[in-house]
């Protein structure tokens, strides 16, 4: 958000007419009806007479950058923008671009384009270095700018340390999950009383037993096979 006590200092330049010739006459009192209006900020009426200007004569420079300014006040950054721009192929004095940059750069800071609106007041400083308006501006866009990367590697520092943590505890709740089926598991198996336990232990011990008797009887039958008769 912009801070207000800088948004004062954005000002924007509109072209006056300092000379009233027979030329283009029509045009130029458009003109001067509109600046009129602009400046008791009827903005939206000021602009509807700088397009007034233009239909009498389609060539106007003051009218075109005019209407820029307009709807530039009524918040129309875009379009405030687009009309600029349009003006930046003309061939102007070096006059005319500082104070056509100018205008695109306030038009791109307000619409929070802050690295177009830095470049543009450079341009404008190209064609007059020694426009302090221009140098507030592109001091304040700057600024800007550098708060916005300080907050973006901010941003991005928390997003890692959420990541992490949600790393972290994905970890935690497969651990806690793991123990609960080991429980799980060890719960489910089957229990077994004392006195089955030592039935079951004497029933292997007899197994035993009956298989070690039937052990000893094999091998005493062998012996007594091999036993020779004697005359």
């Amino acid at each position: 958000m912009h801070n207000m006590k800088w948004i004062k200092f954005i000002s924007i330049y509109i072209l006056v007419l300092l000379a009233v010739t027979a030329f283009a006459q029509q045009e130029r009192k458009f003109i001067r009806k509109g600046n009129k209006l602009y400046e008791k900020e009827n903005f939206q009426e000021s602009e509807i007479q700088y397009r007034k200007a233009i239909d009498k004569d389609k060539s106007s420079y003051n009218a075109s950058f005019n209407i820029g300014d307009a709807l530039y006040k009524q918040e129309k950054y875009e379009d405030a923008t687009k009309q600029f721009s349009e003006l930046s192929s003309k061939q102007l004095s070096k006059e005319d671009k500082s104070k056509l940059y100018h205008n695109i750069g306030n038009s791109m800071l307000q619409n929070q384009k802050l690295q177009e609106s830095i470049d543009a007041y450079k341009e404008a400083l190209r064609n007059n270095p020694n426009d302090m308006e221009t140098k507030y501006n592109l001091a304040y866009a700057q600024k800007l700018m550098q708060q916005q990367q300080q907050q973006d590697k901010q941003d991005k520092n928390e997003e890692n340390k959420d990541q992490n943590k949600d790393q972290k505890d994905q970890q935690q709740n497969q651990d806690q999950q793991d123990k609960k089926d080991e429980q799980q598991q060890q719960q489910q198996q089957p229990k077994i009383s004392k006195e089955d336990a030592e039935r079951l232990l004497q029933a292997l011990a007899n197994d035993e037993k009956k298989t070690q008797d039937k052990l000893k009887q094999e091998k005493a039958k062998a012996a007594k096979a091999r036993v020779v008769k004697e005359w």
